[in-house]
């Protein structure tokens, strides 16, 4: 769980979620590498201020919810982390590198958000934790109700509803 950060000058609780997904969308992320992923990140957090609080894995993508300090920035949290679980992991799991061709393991995109300190964390930890499951999505509220009897659509999503033609 996290836990406020006290530095010299300030206190912080700062939580993104990461993706990584792999390069081509290859599935490459086996129970070996499962197991390199964790102990690479329990040595980053050891050299740099990175705390994981959370890592699930998908055959394709990896998740982490990870805990900063301010002077790091989103870029160079994935930066730092992309770049030492890929020389890592093609260096204990010398299988991944022949089914990427010899080039990276991580494709050059990611998403990252941040996590809210009041009610998300736990939220997002489920969610990581809970990677490999089937997920199929049912609903989703786009914010656009359609009127086919006014011949109007009303967007919604903020205190001010507008009509759109």
């Amino acid at each position: 769980m996290s836990e406020n950060i006290h530095k010299s000058h300030n206190v912080s609780k700062l939580m993104y979620h990461f993706v990584f997904p792999t390069k081509y969308r290859r599935v490459v992320v086996t129970d070996e590498v499962d197991q390199a992923i964790k102990e690479i990140c329990i040595e980053i957090s050891k050299r740099y201020d990175l705390y994981f609080l959370e890592i699930g894995t998908d055959k394709d993508h990896v998740h982490f919810l990870i805990q900063a300090v301010p002077s790091y920035s989103p870029t160079q949290i994935v930066k730092i982390v992309k770049s030492i679980t890929a020389k890592e992991i093609f260096a204990r799991c010398p299988e991944v590198k022949k089914k990427l061709w010899g080039g990276n393991i991580w494709s050059s995109g990611y998403y990252v958000a941040t996590v809210s300190e009041h009610g998300n964390e736990d939220v997002i930890a489920n969610y990581v934790k809970n990677q490999g499951n089937e997920y199929k999505k049912l609903f989703r509220n786009t914010g656009i109700e359609e009127n086919p009897k006014a011949g109007i659509i009303l967007a919604k999503g903020n205190k001010n509803e507008r009509k759109v033609r």
